[in-house]
């Protein structure tokens, strides 16, 4: 289908002509003529081709407008906080991703999803069929209570509310704490969707530079006499994209400041299951007075499995209920029985403790490689996916991350991250996603020009 595709995007297959018959494109693709037959059926039905009794299949005689977007990477897109996102959920097999935000496929625990699956096709026909409780999975918030019970968050299953992902937990904490023009504070650099989605919501964004222990606690505490902000979006722990974490001072001081400025904090705990050893919790040391706690299994367990969780206080639970069916009706049910089901067998701990090893051993093998380029991590992480790494003098990210997509490899600029622009000679690298030879190659002759 992919094949097809392609020949038609590319106009080497024009409209009205006939397709390949599937003797010879099966023989040419080495694959089973069945296989050629039901691609052909699957494009039929998308209107991409169509069939004339006794004589073969043709390509539509209506075509989009030719689109290189189709053919090649999209160079000439402006590099923003929706610039790495779009080239890797767009990209194809072909294109290297040490700019993504997510493990390989291979990386995943396939398996363990599969026996998942086939254990939830035997259920009650409900979890098949039915919509969820908009609290969600009781079963699973119960489990999630003693995991953040673990690092000293003390949250009852009431107060636990099961969402779509991180990124919808966010989203409804949005909707909730703020309004249209409030203030709203970030590290700099953050992950860039919170960009991307606080530009949704309207708001203004404040940024404070981001240390090797946690935020600039001067310049924090002078943002939030000159702006007032309402909200703070962080990563305690394995902050994205610099790997560091949230040292104990620190969190100590940024919560009085809190208390004293009446702010509202967002705890983004995606890579908590990443760390070898727990570093300290905003939501812990605060009780979950004025910070909210959340995250997912997206990167650790599955992007398709779409279950993530917002800790907060019991009142807030009741409210952001009503905000969820409003915006989203139930809850992603299948999907919170399939990540109970995988947490409760054993194998998502198994699975952890070989990923913390991988990572562990991608992290030196990547630092290294960069380093022999003149690429210096800000800071050797001591566990995650990421590695922030400078550029030699001279060089800018976005630059080198134009020449690279050329060349069908996605890097991730560091001013995608920045809302100051203060990171044009950093870039975010994935060490799952870097250990392919030909990204250093390439990235030789980037460094060159």
């Amino acid at each position: 289908m992919q094949v097809i595709r392609q020949r038609i995007a590319g106009r080497s297959l024009a409209s009205g002509e006939k397709l390949p018959s599937i003797r010879h494109l099966a023989d040419r693709l080495r694959v089973s003529k069945s296989t050629v037959v039901e691609a052909y059926d699957r494009l039929v039905a998308e209107g991409i081709i169509q069939p004339r009794r006794g004589s073969g299949f043709y390509v539509t005689t209506q075509l989009p407008p030719l689109s290189l977007a189709e053919i090649g990477p999209k160079l000439d897109r402006a590099v923003d906080p929706f610039w790495v996102s779009r080239q890797s959920l767009e990209a194809d097999e072909s294109f290297l991703k040490p700019g993504c935000g997510w493990l390989p496929p291979d990386w995943m625990p396939e398996e363990s999803l599969r026996r998942g699956l086939r254990t939830l096709a035997r259920s009650n026909s409900a979890i098949l069929t039915d919509y969820g409780s908009p609290l969600g999975l009781p079963a699973l918030r119960s489990l999630l209570a003693r995991r953040m019970d673990a690092v000293g968050i003390d949250a009852s299953p009431d107060q636990i509310l099961l969402t779509e992902s991180g990124t919808q937990a966010i989203d409804l904490l949005c909707r909730f704490l703020l309004e249209p023009s409030d203030c709203v504070l970030l590290d700099d650099p953050c992950y860039f969707n919170f960009h991307a989605l606080l530009r949704a919501h309207r708001v203004k964004v404040v940024s404070v530079p981001y240390t090797r222990n946690g935020p600039d606690l001067d310049l924090f505490e002078q943002a939030l006499k000159n702006h007032t902000p309402r909200l703070y979006i962080t990563n305690s722990a394995l902050h994205n994209p610099t790997g560091a974490s949230l040292s104990l001072p620190v969190a100590h001081r940024l919560l009085k400041l809190a208390e004293q400025h009446d702010l509202r904090i967002i705890e983004d705990d995606i890579f908590a299951d990443f760390e070898q050893a727990p570093s300290p919790r905003l939501a812990a040391l605060d009780g979950l007075e004025r910070v909210v706690h959340i995250g997912s299994f997206s990167k650790t367990l599955s992007a398709a499995v779409r279950c993530g969780f917002i800790a907060a206080r019991p009142e807030w639970i009741e409210n952001l209920i009503d905000l969820k069916i409003a915006t989203t009706f139930g809850n992603g049910h299948f999907s919170a029985e399939l990540v109970l089901n995988i947490l409760q067998n054993g194998s998502y701990r198994k699975h952890m403790e070989e990923l913390r090893k991988r990572l562990s051993q991608a992290m030196k093998q990547t630092s290294d490689r960069l380093g022999n380029l003149g690429i210096i991590p800000w800071i050797e992480p001591g566990a995650g996916l990421f590695l922030w790494c400078s550029l030699p003098e001279g060089q800018d990210a976005a630059d080198i991350a134009r020449k690279t997509l050329a060349q069908n490899i996605i890097l991730a600029p560091g001013n995608v991250f920045s809302q100051s622009g203060n990171a044009n000679r950093f870039l975010r690298f994935n060490v799952a996603q870097s250990l392919s030879p030909r990204l250093f190659e390439v990235l030789v002759t980037a460094l060159a020009r």
